[in-house]
């Protein structure tokens, strides 16, 4: 299916719908109830909760951004993503999510991470975050575990900033999967894992340089 779709900001009452377009996307209410959570947490950024929309306004496809780190660097993570199982394959959450990476662009973020499926997510410029030095410490497929450099605006465009190499960790908040808007990875062992400690003052980051995002 062929279809344009319309992408926003999440606004306040959009809250239920939200609520109940994950939910059925995934089956059941755990990455809803997330959702919910995360908005009342340290790491809930205003602004980078996207919404694909029909002709109606009514909202069929959902992906968010939420604070995270890669060790003591400042990331985003990509997470919950979803869509309504009538629309799945028809490119809503693909609009959510690109509306959301150009969302986190347009602010200057640099980093993200997404815990999820390795033949949806490189669509977007994903790649398998162990090649840069970020380990997976869940009982997951390790590539499931991924990571996108943002381009920000620049008067040289081309440059992008290196991945940092460290643990990703995100609010305690998280203790869902990844989306079933695509086979989903599920992440169960999340709910019980501690952050890590901070790395030493000092530290220096090595990661490579991975393909950088642009807004179209």
């Amino acid at each position: 299916m062929n279809t344009t779709w319309i992408t926003r900001v999440e606004t306040g009452a959009d809250r239920r719908a939200v609520h109940d377009l994950v939910r059925a996307a995934f089956g059941r209410p755990a990455e809803a109830d997330l959702v919910d959570a995360l908005r009342d947490d340290p790491a809930w950024l205003d602004g980078l909760s996207l919404l694909a929309t029909d002709a109606h306004d009514t909202p069929v496809g959902h992906a968010l951004l939420t604070r995270a780190h890669i060790d003591d660097v400042p990331a985003l993570c990509l997470g919950p993503v979803a869509g309504l199982p009538r629309q799945q394959r028809a490119g809503a959450g693909s609009a959510a999510v690109r509306a959301a990476l150009r969302a986190a662009g347009a602010r200057g973020e640099h980093h993200v991470v997404v815990l999820g499926h390795p033949e949806y997510y490189p669509r977007f410029g994903f790649t398998r975050a162990s090649a840069h030095g970020i380990p997976l410490t869940v009982d997951v497929p390790g590539e499931a575990l991924m990571v996108l450099a943002l381009a920000w605006p620049s008067t040289r465009p081309s440059r992008c900033p290196p991945e940092p190499s460290g643990t990703p960790r995100r609010s305690a908040s998280d203790r869902s999967a990844s989306d079933r808007s695509q086979p989903a990875v599920r992440r169960p062992a999340r709910r019980r894992r501690r952050p890590p400690s901070p790395a030493p003052p000092g530290r220096r980051l090595t990661g490579r340089r991975v393909p950088s995002w642009r807004p179209t």
